[in-house]
């Protein structure tokens, strides 16, 4: 047997020293480095056959052949349009996501509407639960084959028999390596295994699909090198308290991190939105003041948004400035536009911000759109439902362009909406269409249409 050492570990970053100390020297955290027991035996490759290895050569860049490199269509319109068109041969995945949210569910999903032949591997749940979950979704399928295991020697055994298409592993917190003598989740076996199944992909140009948890922070348990490791991390948010849930890419190597898929949570699993505006923008039965509609863009997918406001007076001596799903320091320098620029006596007001559906907008272009609600609500002037805003506010009250408000009008004018509001410095080359495009330049205009 091997000798036997310990090291310490940064439990936040992964950073590894040769002793204990208080404070770790890469992320400036206090108490988070931890004794941890490793053994290093002879490694044997991730097969537990004894192969011959293959030896990389170098080829000229020219030389190299993509042309069996085609990604897989994993059967879900959302699920490839945030990665980038389908899953790459021999990439490795990584979903995060709160407790509860759905992630098993999506990937159970996923699995169970593909026509290749995947390998679902489970730390977590017992067969009989994951066929539970499997007959409420898709009860039909044959081709998903379902393993509860935690140790990656055994799994890779399974592997071989089974030689499957897809690999999903839930979740790689629960994977342990003969290879490291620490426990589950430390940081040295979630980097060991992780190795493992990259060592296996790339071998193998099988794509793996892992789950991850995250702290109560939000990010993704484990040392931060897991994420540098993985080709691409995927984050599954929503609050749980709404249906509806959004799929978004915080890294991708192989297609943009701009996309973004949003489903919808059943009783028989999720459902592709395919039309989000319709599902963002709340039904009414009569005009309210304090709502505006603000088209946006995820990715190269416009979106029709409804902003909410409520300004009313302080109760207490200072007011309150609360956002929902928008920056709320944005919003403090907006209410200082509206009172230098327009005149609006809001520092003795409370407001309040929502953007409904429960997202999250980090579009300058929605400004307007914000500026107007406000507006609304402190005149208590309901807004026409078939207006929309699409533009930026500077600190100078000037209405600036935005990015591709040609497919923000288009997308406006699809939903049926009759007017939306640009700025007058954007080009636009549209020649006929039935929504009125209406330009302002500065703040005051819009005060105008509004008041």
């Amino acid at each position: 047997m091997a000798k036997v050492k310990t090291t310490f570990f940064c439990q936040n970053c992964g950073a590894q020293y040769a002793k204990w100390q208080g404070q770790c020297n890469s992320c400036k955290q206090w108490n988070t480095i931890a004794e941890e027991v490793i053994q290093k035996p002879e490694k044997s490759d991730w097969k537990s056959s004894t192969t011959t290895k293959r030896v990389s050569k170098p080829l000229r860049i020219n030389e190299i052949d993509t042309t069996q490199e085609a990604r897989l269509d994993m059967q879900d319109a959302e699920f490839n349009r945030v990665l980038g068109g389908g899953m790459v041969q021999g990439s490795l995945t990584l979903l995060g996501g709160e407790p509860g949210i759905g992630k098993s569910t999506l990937l159970l999903q996923v699995a169970l509407s593909l026509p290749y032949k995947t390998l679902y591997v489970s730390g977590e749940e017992s067969q009989k639960q994951i066929k539970m979950r499997a007959e409420r979704i898709n009860p039909k399928d044959n081709n998903c084959y379902i393993l509860t295991e935690t140790k990656t020697q055994n799994i890779f055994k399974q592997i071989e028999e089974v030689e499957p298409d897809l690999v999903i592993i839930d979740s790689i917190q629960t994977l342990h390596s003969d290879y490291i003598e620490s426990s589950a989740g430390s940081i040295s076996q979630i980097k060991e295994c992780t190795t493992e199944l990259i060592k296996f992909a790339k071998e193998t140009a099988t794509p793996v699909l892992l789950i991850g948890h995250i702290t109560k922070d939000g990010h993704i348990a484990g040392p931060k090198i897991l994420e540098h490791m993985v080709d691409t991390v995927l984050q599954f948010e929503g609050d749980r308290n709404h249906v509806f849930r959004i799929l978004r890419a915080h890294k991708n190597r192989f297609g943009s991190t701009n996309e973004l898929g949003i489903y919808e949570m059943q009783g028989s699993g999720l459902r592709e939105v395919s039309n989000p505006s319709e599902i963002l923008i709340s039904e009414k039965d009569g005009e309210l003041s304090g709502n505006a509609i603000a088209a946006t863009l995820e990715g190269l997918r416009p979106l029709m948004i409804e902003v909410q406001a409520l300004v009313s007076t302080a109760v207490y001596g200072t007011p309150q400035r609360s956002a929902t799903g928008f920056n709320a320091k944005r919003l403090n320098m907006l209410l200082a536009v509206l009172e230098k620029r327009a005149g609006f006596r809001l520092g003795a007001k409370d407001v309040f911000l929502n953007i409904t559906g429960g997202i999250t907008v980090d579009d300058p272009a929605i400004d307007l759109a914000v500026v107007a609600s406000i507006l609304s609500s402190n005149e208590d002037v309901a807004l026409p439902s078939d207006y929309c805003f699409a533009a930026e506010v500077g600190l100078s009250g000037e209405i600036r362009p935005v990015q591709r408000v040609e497919q923000r009008i288009l997308e406006a004018e699809k939903l049926g909406f009759s007017t939306i509001f640009v700025s007058k410095y954007n080009k636009i080359s549209l020649k006929k269409t039935s929504i009125k495009i209406q330009l302002i330049s500065k703040i005051e205009d819009l005060v105008g249409f509004v008041v």
